[in-house]
């Protein structure tokens, strides 16, 4: 198998697994629209759903969709050795490798990303409430740091792109 071919198959099985876990590339672009709309006058859903779709483009971004879903499913159906069977079913607060997942996506455009990762985080605004909702007896505990990085990596790329549009006309 060539590499293009694995990379689409990677991709096509990221928003595979994102859309069967209820997350949508339109909830996603929604987080950027929050992160973003205040800093950019005419900033359209169709702009911030384009630069998701770019930023799921990436096999970085891939990976790290793949790899944090698949231990969420496993926690979910008790397949995972205790102590870390607890701990992701748990969301345990000292655990941080949901976000070094996580933090591998947003690193991918650079260091504005961190900002919005962080602040996005914290507020959960939109789908990042949903996911985080322990009541339905489902797991996110990585799904939900990697769709605000996916969220904060997006806004990045964004504000990149206006950035280097801003210079040209300057």
């Amino acid at each position: 198998m060539d590499k293009n071919t694995k990379q689409s198959e990677l991709e096509l099985k990221a928003r595979e697994w994102l859309t069967e876990r209820g997350v949508t590339l339109d909830d996603i672009a929604e987080l950027v629209y929050y992160l973003q709309v205040k800093y950019h006058d005419d900033l359209s859903m169709e702009e911030c759903r384009f630069n998701v779709d770019r930023v799921l483009t990436k096999r970085e971004v891939q990976n790290a969709i793949l790899t944090g879903i698949q231990l969420d499913k496993l926690a979910e159906q008790n397949k995972l050795d205790h102590p870390l069977q607890q701990t992701i079913e748990t969301d345990e607060s000292l655990y941080g490798v949901d976000e070094i997942i996580a933090l591998s996506i947003v690193n991918v455009y650079g260091s504005i990303g961190f900002t919005n990762y962080g602040y996005i985080d914290k507020q959960k605004p939109g789908i990042l409430e949903r996911l985080n909702d322990k009541s339905t007896g489902e797991c996110h505990t990585f799904l939900d740091d990697i769709v605000g990085a996916i969220a904060a990596a997006a806004s990045s790329r964004l504000a990149h792109g206006s950035a280097d549009v801003k210079q040209l006309d300057d």
